[in-house]
């Protein structure tokens, strides 16, 4: 079984900013490119930092209207921009969360949701920027048709890792959700083929029928001689 991984589905030719680049520039940037962050990069492409949307909205936020009149929008101390910050420097968050290249992308999106950030540069083991990855790159891999998914569990988990027998679990595969049926010998075995044919890329939901000849789970019942 073979996972996805960041490097696999990252953008690589990534749009960058340097410490001075200034308010406007970076937000041009983000128009031209149709893009919402752009991380911060020294000479050597190290990643000091992102700047997104909301960091230049949080600048603008308190900014009075045209006529002079406040804007009514009172922001947190925290939630507040530099005062009249200029460039990339002082406008972005840094230090960056970030990821590597081999991350898979369970690990990946479970820190996109605990970091509440919607992308996340990529770095290598010299804190080098390498790639970037958004939300919309770990949905990617869903593309991946039923035919490829049903080989994958057929062939790598039950074959090749769980070594069944070929008849033992029939699959079927229908817009990425998978239904296992079939009969094993220990009902213990269930609950692990489902959790490895669950992990495989590109799974949405799966759903099992299967029969077991004898509950190894219950106490005081001995396997049949």
């Amino acid at each position: 079984m073979q996972h996805r991984t960041v490097f696999e589905v990252m953008t690589h030719d990534v749009v960058t900013a340097a410490p001075e680049t200034s308010f406007k520039q970076i937000a041009r940037l983000f128009a031209d490119n149709d893009i919402s962050a752009v991380p911060v990069v020294d000479p050597d492409r190290r990643l000091l930092g992102v700047v997104s949307e909301a960091d230049l909205l949080r600048t603008t936020a308190e900014l009075p209207d045209l006529e002079g009149r406040a804007a009514g929008v009172r922001l947190l101390p925290q939630e507040r921009g530099l005062p009249d910050a200029e460039t990339a420097a002082q406008l972005m968050t840094s230090p960056a969360v970030a990821a590597q290249p081999a991350w898979n992308l369970v690990e990946t999106a479970r820190t996109m949701h605990l970091k509440k950030v919607k992308r996340l540069p990529v770095i290598d083991e010299t804190g080098r920027l390498v790639g970037i990855i958004s939300r919309s790159d770990l949905l990617r891999p869903f593309l991946r048709g039923d035919t490829a998914i049903l080989d994958e569990i057929e062939h790598d988990v039950l074959v090749g890792t769980l070594r069944l027998a070929p008849d033992t679990i029939r699959v079927t595969v229908d817009d990425g959700v998978v239904r296992l049926t079939g009969r094993v010998d220990e009902r213990a075995d269930i609950p692990i083929i489902v959790r490895l044919c669950r992990s495989v890329d590109c799974v949405v939901a799966l759903h099992e029928s299967i029969e077991y000849t004898y509950d190894n789970l219950a106490l005081d019942v001995e396997p049949p001689r």
